[in-house]
């Protein structure tokens, strides 16, 4: 018997042409296209998605200095803040970060872990010890050490308020807490054969941003939600034993004090080579008179980065290093560099991270935006992957694929959100949706594809979107549940962007709108209004119903093609929107003759209903239709979408 799997409508016989057209529904279907928020231009954004001429932003400049005892695992030192209050108002005090309270027995995060744990365990003997503070407003101020502590937040008052519309402010502290050996896979030490690696991130007290939406952003670090961070400059010294490689966010600033001649050497050949340059062979990670400028006690490595939003540094006598050139297409050169244990040496592994880190920042510095710092550093450590402005840490057991995934992903993090600043502690989608969506041209790009890139096939997800347990992008990334989380904040989200650039907008308009907005937001802190605000604007299109229905919404797309027939001496395709999400239509009509072409159809053809009846005009006689030929959209039914629709035997 044969029998079809999908029943369409068997538009022949005594079914006219006539019942075909009044199919086409008349419901009003506005709810899908209206404005689903609020995007007005306010005082300081535009409605177009731009900052306006009274939009301000608050800054702060680090100098740090911080000695690492290596018997004891402690990290101490020194951090003094220059802040600068740029906004429209006096602030009486101003609120830290102070992150590494999150390792104790009593922080929020520890107490929102599950018994059975996740990926953001951390160890629980930790904390910051605080000494010395010091707060004053101006160079002549009155000097305060009123604080408060609460969790991983910090509270420093000032005897009187900070000036608005530039006002300056000083705030000093000691600082000392002892590196987590489990920290939240985003930081931490581990054991190798050599000695330990340590990988330094949220390890400064550092300030709070306070902006025009919510005033001061105090979320507590918890887990999930990672930083949101204003922008300074940074200059840090890091003293560790003599026989330690120091890499950090930034340039090293004294190269010639702590690396042998025969090391500055190799240094200076990297930066001019395209090919990577052992600075540390795999046999000589022991052999310090070679490559090292003393032979006991303690050196200090420095470092500084200009119009950053965070630091981080690794350091261990464990380290394999080597290097290579980057070219950016501005014509300047910086570099790119490895680190990692004999354990990860090897031609399938740590060896071609620099190749990969190399080829990482050219393409996303050709295709978006060039490359701001001065070195682009990979990092092997206990960690899955975890970014910092112009420094990554990756699992130091990656290879081949993986290893190329977790480095090109860390380092798409440099464009979101370390250039564009978003709130990563609310919209993780911002940082982890758009970077992921850049990452799949990077892997493209790779060698002519030597990698497959993950959104390849967008309908390999669908099991998620017909998860009665998923989540929306909305979801903020601490309530999202941790097994939603990659889809939640990395998958959907590009799966988005992808269906914008190849399926609704067309590659040269959506990448018209997209570099604009990352040159237009750079530095600074956009919502995500200005993004869907400015995305319309460049692109010349509303898309207010791909938002809400996308972004904003938890449904399904479902177009479905119910039939095609004979009308007139042409043919009529029958459409219909099974679906949560209006879409447009892309038609691939293939006729008896073998030649085929494609067809648009606007997503304004849902406006007024569920069903549309599209006339194909043609001298030809039509063998197939299918909608979406290249399966770029994550349709939910993939037996609907051709005609004929697909017949199976018994």
């Amino acid at each position: 018997m044969i029998k079809k799997l999908f029943l369409g409508l068997v538009l022949t016989g005594s079914l006219g042409m006539s019942n075909v057209i009044a199919q086409q529904g008349l419901d009003n279907n506005q709810a899908d296209f209206g404005e689903f928020m609020n995007r007005k231009g306010t005082y300081t954004r535009t409605a177009s998605g731009k900052p306006s001429e009274n939009y301000w932003q608050n800054s702060a400049n680090y100098q740090i200095e911080v000695t690492l005892n290596e018997e004891e695992h402690v990290l101490a030192g020194k951090v003094t803040i220059d802040y600068i209050n740029n906004s429209p108002e006096e602030l009486d005090f101003v609120w830290l970060q102070l992150e590494q309270n999150r390792f104790t027995e009593d922080s929020r995060g520890t107490l929102t872990t599950p018994i059975q744990g996740n990926r953001y365990n951390g160890d629980t003997d930790g904390g910051y010890e605080i000494s010395a503070i010091q707060a004053k407003v101006g160079k002549k101020g009155n000097v305060s050490s009123k604080y408060l502590i609460s969790d991983t937040r910090m509270q420093v008052w000032f005897d009187e308020p900070i000036p608005a519309k530039g006002g300056t402010a000083t705030i000093s502290m000691n600082f000392s807490f002892k590196v987590p050996q489990k920290g939240m896979d985003r930081m931490g030490r581990l054991e190798v054969e050599d000695g330990w690696i340590y990988a330094f991130a949220q390890w400064y007290p550092k300030v709070a941003v306070f902006d025009d939406i919510e005033g001061w952003n105090v979320e507590p670090y918890l887990g999930a939600g990672e930083f949101y961070l204003e922008y300074g400059d940074f200059d840090y010294k890091v003293t560790v034993p003599y026989d330690h490689i120091v890499v950090g966010s930034g340039k090293l600033m004294n190269p010639k004090e702590v690396l042998s001649s025969e090391l500055m050497d190799r240094y200076e050949k990297a930066q001019n080579s395209d090919e990577t340059v052992y600075l540390v062979s795999p046999e000589e990670i022991q052999n310090t008179e070679l490559t090292r400028p003393k032979q006991e006690g303690m050196i200090t490595w420095h470092f500084q980065i200009q119009n950053s939003r965070d630091i981080a540094f690794a350091t261990s006598k464990t380290f394999i290093w080597d290097a290579a050139k980057i070219n950016l297409p501005s014509g300047k050169t910086i570099l790119a560099q490895s680190v990692y244990p004999k354990e990860s040496d090897g031609e399938e592994a740590w060896s071609r991270s620099t190749e990969y880190s190399k080829a990482s920042i050219e393409h996303y510095s050709e295709m978006w935006y060039e490359f701001p710092y001065d070195a682009a550093t990979n990092v092997a450590a206990d960690i899955g992957g975890m970014e910092y402005p112009g420094l990554n840490f990756c699992r130091y057991t990656s290879k081949g694929e993986g290893l190329w995934g977790v480095t090109d992903h860390e380092f798409g993090h440099n464009w979101f959100p370390m250039i564009v600043g978003n709130n990563e502690r609310r919209y993780a989608w911002m940082d982890e949706g758009f970077n992921t969506f850049i990452n799949h041209y990077s892997t493209l790009a790779f060698n002519d594809g030597e990698y497959p890139s993950t959104l390849n096939q967008t309908r390999r997800y669908n099991n998620y979107f017909l998860n009665e347990n998923r989540e929306g992008i909305d979801t903020y990334p601490d309530v999202a549940n941790t097994s939603n989380l990659g889809m939640v904040a990395y998958m959907k989200p590009a799966i988005g962007l992808i269906m914008l650039r190849e399926y609704v907008l067309g590659a040269e308009r959506f990448d018209n709108a997209f570099r604009s907005y990352i040159e237009t937001w750079a530095y600074k802190h956009p919502q995500p209004t200005d993004f869907f605000n400015h995305m319309e604007n460049v692109a010349g299109e509303n898309l207010s119903w791909f938002w809400q229905g996308w972004f904003y919404g938890n449904g399904n797309i479902d177009l479905g093609l119910n039939a095609v027939v004979p009308y007139a001496g042409n043919y009529v395709a029958v459409i219909n929107n099974k679906g949560d999400i209006p879409m447009p239509v892309l038609l691939e009509i293939e006729f008896e003759d073998g030649s085929k072409e494609r067809q648009m159809l606007p997503v304004e053809i849902w406006q007024r209903g569920d069903t549309w009846n599209h006339l194909i005009k043609t001298t030809k006689k039509v063998k197939s239709v299918v909608i979406d030929p290249d399966k770029v959209l994550p349709d939910i039914n993939l037996g609907n979408d051709s005609w004929p629709q697909p017949i199976y035997e018994d």
